[in-house]
């Protein structure tokens, strides 16, 4: 068994500490503490991915990236307390403050049905924080701050406004599990399903010694007990499937996990990725832009999706809200900008301070498609024309001339097109990008695949009726509570919400809208990581291409885009001036 508490690099440690909620079950907690007695306010996590799984054993091939690339990662810390999406507590408990970690309902050290994201899992975490502020070592104030799913599930608490929750920092962590994780635009991604298998269900409860043996102390890190596949499939949800199952958002399951904007009133910040295209970026600004509170902030930056976090910059960034927060110190954050760029350009990027999201002075530019000539211009053709494509193919490109001048784009994009397809329904897949004077397509490094486009959108046709209250000229918003059929040949119009992005264009490019009928793929692109199941061709994991869901004799038939006369169809592009 493992020992219950000892003292390691200057830290007193509580491993295993048992954590009673209101049902009589028993999470398990790991409380990483400074050795002099005292009350210290706490940083606090809860998620699935085993907190007695290090970094470098459960995601070697990102820990290998972010340490080669980035050593002060890695400066001033043993290493052997880093766990995937959670703070370092070598950095953080010298500094006067607690960490905890809690295995949640089902995963890790702690027992109990596993069911990802539900409101039952909202409800441990609220008891979760309320435990922590009554703990002998505890303030009571009491700070969320994590990547991804300990950034998604920090939304859902802060709704349910446990009393002692002071303030978080979620970090690349999406907000509507039905629009930013499941469906984009109603087409299902099987990124879940296929997370769930590799980097979840390998560390359920009960996997024990079927799984991986600790690094951090000598035991299982998905135990204490080994139970049989039969039992683990009992003791789990099958996310997929569910997923599957519930198609359109005006049901329980996606309710149930869905934020009340109006009852998020904590102080936050909120840090988005440029390239998350497919899961992190999108709920950030959602947040940012809808949450009831009235202290926010609005980080975003760029490079993969789990490094920023842990560099000098990222903890500088956390450690000045949370010591304001959580401390009292007087760290400067009552100056801070509520929006902090880090503005993409061809191979860096430039940091800058706003005052708001969507920028304020962006000057909002249509530019128009002409299917004549495929290209993007400052006026509709006078003339109605068309274009035709394979519903299920790499569809159709418009480009700009090369552009005059350089040119940043930077917010949110959308689309307004015209379509009418020979079946009932029909996919789009929207690509904004940008191509060098020689007409080379310029991608970047994503969150997580390595050569990604400025920005991508989705729409199933079917699913076009739009929330009239929540839609905004550049950021359509669709119910996604009904199918509406087409009729085969008749015009639909279409808005299309194309996520945020920034990027600066020198002067002789060319930006480019893709309309295709699946998904995004760079030619001669192809990486891989080990907790990934496919090989990325330019979306990374967000692939859209379960067969149940795209049947060909729906999907495949022809589509065409029509413009011109009476119909504008455009791409919205937020152009920003120079301060």
């Amino acid at each position: 068994m493992s020992p219950k508490s000892e003292i390691r690099e200057g830290m007193r440690i509580d491993w295993d500490v048992p954590v009673t909620m209101e049902d009589g079950l028993v999470l398990r907690a790991d409380v990483y503490r400074p050795v002099a007695e005292g009350k210290y306010p706490v940083i606090l996590t809860y998620g699935p991915y085993g907190k007695w799984l290090a970094f470098q054993d459960g995601y070697p091939d990102q820990w290998r990236i972010m340490s080669t690339e980035h050593p002060d990662v890695t400066a001033g810390s043993t290493n052997k307390f880093q766990n995937w999406e959670v703070v370092d507590p070598e950095k953080w408990v010298p500094d006067g403050y607690v960490c905890v970690r809690v295995d949640s309902r089902g995963c890790g050290r702690s027992p109990g049905y596993l069911d990802t994201w539900s409101l039952r899992e909202a409800k441990d975490l609220y008891f979760c924080v309320e435990w922590a502020a009554k703990q002998p070592w505890s303030t009571g104030k009491i700070g969320l701050n994590g990547i991804s799913y300990y950034a998604m599930n920090q939304w859902q608490v802060a709704a349910l406004q446990p009393p002692h929750l002071t303030a978080m920092c979620a970090w690349e962590g999406a907000a509507d599990f039905y629009r930013d994780l499941a469906y984009h635009g109603g087409i299902l991604c099987t990124f879940a399903a296929n997370w769930y298998d590799m980097q979840v269900k390998t560390v359920q409860h009960g996997v024990g010694k079927r799984g991986y043996r600790s690094s951090l102390v000598a035991d299982w890190v998905a135990g204490p007990e080994t139970l049989t596949a039969e039992e683990l499939g009992a003791n789990r949800c099958d996310f997929g499937e569910e997923i599957f199952a519930n198609p359109l958002d005006n049901c329980d399951y996606w309710q149930s996990r869905m934020p009340d904007w109006s009852k998020v009133k904590v102080p936050f910040l909120s840090a988005a990725n440029w390239g998350g295209q497919g899961l992190h970026p999108r709920g950030n600004f959602e947040a940012f832009v809808r949450a009831a509170s009235k202290e926010k902030w609005l980080e975003v930056h760029g490079i993969e999706h789990w490094t920023e976090f842990y560099t000098d910059y990222g903890v500088a960034l956390q450690k000045r809200f949370f010591g304001h927060y959580l401390k009292g110190e007087e760290t400067g954050w009552q100056k801070q900008p509520r929006v902090q760029l880090q503005v993409r350009h061809i191979g860096t990027f430039v940091e800058r301070m706003e005052g708001e999201w969507p920028l304020a002075r962006t000057a909002w530019t249509k530019y128009y498609l002409n299917p004549a000539d495929c290209t993007l211009a400052a006026k509709p053709p006078a003339k109605a024309q068309a274009v035709t494509y394979g519903g299920l193919g790499d569809g159709v490109t418009f480009l700009t001339p090369p552009l005059e001048r350089e040119t940043e784009i930077t917010g949110p994009i959308a689309a307004k097109l015209f379509v009418s397809s020979e079946t009932e329904d029909a996919d789009l897949f929207l690509v904004v990008r940008a191509f060098a004077p020689d007409l080379k397509e310029v991608v970047f490094p994503g969150a997580l695949d390595p050569h990604t486009p400025i920005a991508q959108g989705w729409l199933r046709a079917s699913h076009r009726k739009l929330d009239k209250k929540l839609t905004q000229p550049y950021r359509p918003y669709h119910t996604h509570d009904k199918k509406q059929p087409l009729k085969p040949g008749e015009v639909y119009e279409l808005d299309v919400e194309v996520w945020p992005t920034s990027i600066v264009v020198p002067a002789g490019y060319r930006i480019a809208l893709t309309v295709r009928g699946r998904d995004y793929v760079y030619p001669g692109g192809g990486a891989r990581l080990a907790s990934m199941k496919n090989e990325f061709t330019g979306v990374g994991p967000f692939l859209h291409d379960d067969p149940r869901d795209r049947p060909p004799r729906i999907f495949g038939g022809k589509v065409t885009l029509h413009a011109g006369g009476q119909r504008g169809a455009y791409v919205l592009i937020p152009v920003v001036p120079k301060k």
